[in-house]
């Protein structure tokens, strides 16, 4: 059962919260609203950074904003996110946020976050102390949300978290949203012991949201947003009134089409691809007439991707000699070829790696993005190949750790970490179903001529549906996992996160994941425990030098470095839930490789850290 108003931080209501059976949840919903009151000089550019939203995603939600390059200070803004069951306690939404200079908990709440988060939240939900929140960091900020409570109404399931303020009571809440007098008791009865006329806290606003409609023969859904409150408005009411009444606006979509839609997505992706999870479907189309084949599998095509025959690529790698070698992993061998006039890389893989090819085809025939390795086509002919763009310039492990690399200057390997988390955050949030790649490393970005980098090698990935989480057999790579993956085999798209703060701290340190130690290099450390022991310093950056890549020389500029080390530390939290989504960190580098575009070698800034460059403040 989900809780409504029983949350940790409202000390009043302690005698609630060990009464009442609601004080832990078992899962969350898919969309809450949070009313974020704006003070001057805040656009919606950094509002919905605070959320790490797209101020053009504000749109539907806010129909009050007829334009939003024009917002006006001091209005009342709707943001949304996820309802998540926090540490099975409560629900609550875990943001990610950049502290600036002079910021303590007690600002972040009330002025950053305008209330929507409290001093005890922050303080319960991060290590620093009270007194020394370190400029830089990425500190978690929960924002409490609520999805119901069936005993109160099974009518709503969507609920706007609003700060209460000095001016409010019962009844003028209750106006602002629709209400009329008579249904006050409503809003009161989901706020259970809630005095609104105490100018502090939150309560939770019901409401409703219309309508979705749908194009089922393209199966794509064309989504028109109408605001409607949280009942009809009486006859009677002036339309100037109507007018004035900012509501909460949402579409709840209507779960039988929902589901419908669904399955029928998942059973035209199936059959554009023709994947199966069974190991006795095959991939391989019979050779020419009156040649025999050694492969034990039937035929199939795979649509977008070209089947290419054995003969072609043999012939294009001089019968796969190793002067075509170009690389090779646990699941294969790569080669270079120039094939129908483009030069391509092929991964010849072995007959056991039947999983990892499925799912690495599966992934890249459904999945394009500018910033993950294209797939050009694949043969089954007797062993397994897939056929992808050739990438000029290797992998970041090669420019990283090998030998006649020129180093990477700064701005480069920032430009290299944002177009990772580009690619990262499409297969993450931008894909039906969801991907995990489940092995991010440095191995696996790949870096074109223009120094631009791609996420390959997806044959370990798993896909998902949105909130679920898996169980899973243990694959990857030592040094990358995180705690809950590597114990359990819990996987979720923070896994791919975890791996991510790994790669920042190499491109900070040009160090290896596991690190020798020790005179006679018998011992190993991980690169977090080494980032984590200069961090957790009274100064960071002097320690921090000590871990950047020698080669860089002094040609960097160590305000940028130490935020993303910060990044890079909530990226390896050992909670889950208090790293950053993969949108949270692409939007951290956008604006991190803006200020380092204005950087001069050698050039240090003096009077400002980087994170109020970012912030444009």
């Amino acid at each position: 059962m989900v809780r409504s108003s029983a949350f940790p931080f409202l000390l009043i209501l302690a005698s609630l919260l060990l009464s009442r059976s609601e004080s832990t949840c078992g899962s969350g919903c898919d969309l809450a609203l949070g009313s974020y009151f704006s003070s001057p000089n805040q656009n919606l550019t950094y509002i919905s950074s605070l959320f790490g939203l797209q101020f053009s995603d504000l749109g539907p939600y806010n129909p009050n904003i007829r334009n939003l390059n024009s917002f006006e200070a001091g209005s009342r803004v709707h943001v949304f996110f996820t309802c998540d069951c926090i540490n099975g306690d409560f629900l609550g939404h875990n943001f990610s946020y950049r502290v600036l200079a002079g910021n303590t908990y007690d600002k972040i709440a009330k002025e950053v976050y305008a209330n929507l988060t409290t001093t005890a939240l922050l303080t319960q939900f991060n290590s620093f102390p009270v007194t020394n929140v370190p400029a830089g960091a990425t500190i978690s900020v929960i924002v409490n949300c609520s999805c119901g409570d069936s005993s109160v109404s099974k009518d709503y399931g969507l609920f706007e978290t609003y700060p209460l303020r000095p001016e409010d009571n019962l009844s003028s809440v209750a106006q602002a949203y629709g209400f009329t007098s008579q249904q006050e008791s409503l809003l009161q009865e989901y706020n259970r012991g809630v005095n609104f006329s105490a100018g502090t806290g939150i309560v939770f606003i019901p409401a409703k949201g219309s309508c979705a409609v749908y194009d089922l023969k393209s199966f794509d859904m064309i989504l028109q947003i109408e605001v409607e409150a949280i009942v009809p408005f009486p006859q009677g009411i002036s339309g100037g009134a109507i007018a004035g009444i900012s509501v909460a606006g949402v579409v709840i979509l209507i779960s039988a089409i929902y589901v419908y839609i669904h399955l029928r997505r998942r059973k035209r992706a199936k059959k554009a691809s023709l994947l199966s999870s069974t190991p006795e479907v095959s991939l391989y189309r019979p050779r020419a007439s009156g040649t025999e084949s050694t492969s034990p599998f039937p035929g199939i095509t795979v649509d977008k991707s070209v089947e290419f025959t054995y003969e072609e690529l043999a012939s294009a790698t001089d019968n796969f000699s190793l002067a075509y070698k170009i690389g090779g992993g646990g699941f294969g061998v790569v080669y270079y070829a120039e094939l129908r006039g483009e030069k391509a890389a092929i991964k010849k893989m072995d007959m056991q790696a039947t999983n990892e090819f499925l799912a690495e085809l599966k992934v890249l025939t459904n999945v394009h993005h500018l910033n993950l390795v294209r797939l050009i086509g694949y043969c089954t002919e007797d062993s397994l190949f897939l056929v992808y763009e050739f990438i000029e310039n290797g992998n970041l492990s090669e420019h990283l750790h090998g030998l006649g690399r020129d180093p990477l200057p700064w701005p480069a390997r920032v430009q290299i970490a944002l177009d990772s988390a580009r690619g990262l955050e499409y297969v993450h949030e931008h894909t039906v179903p969801l991907y995990i790649h489940r092995d991010i490393k440095s191995a696996n970005i790949l870096i074109d001529k223009k120094f631009r980098a791609k996420v390959a090698d997806f044959g370990l990935a798993k896909l998902t549906q949105v909130g679920s989480s898996l169980q899973t057999r243990l694959v990857g790579t030592f040094g990358y996992m995180p705690p809950e993956y590597a114990q359990y085999g819990e996987i979720s798209p923070k896994v791919d996160v975890y791996a991510f703060g790994v790669v920042l701290f190499e491109l900070i340190s040009a160090k290896d994941a596991i690190v020798k130690t020790g005179g006679s290099n018998t011992e190993s450390k991980g690169l977090i425990a080494l980032f984590e022991d200069a961090l957790n310093t009274p100064d960071p950056k002097e320690n921090l030098r000590k871990l950047i890549d020698p080669r860089l020389g002094q040609d960097y500029p160590i305000d940028s470095i130490l935020a993303m080390a910060w990044l890079a530390k909530s990226c390896t939290q050992e909670n889950p839930q208090q790293r950053p989504t993969m949108r949270q960190i692409v939007v951290s580098l956008i604006t991190l490789s803006s200020a380092t575009e204005d950087w001069d070698v050698g050039t240090f800034y003096e009077n400002q850290t980087i994170v109020n460059l970012m912030s444009g403040r």
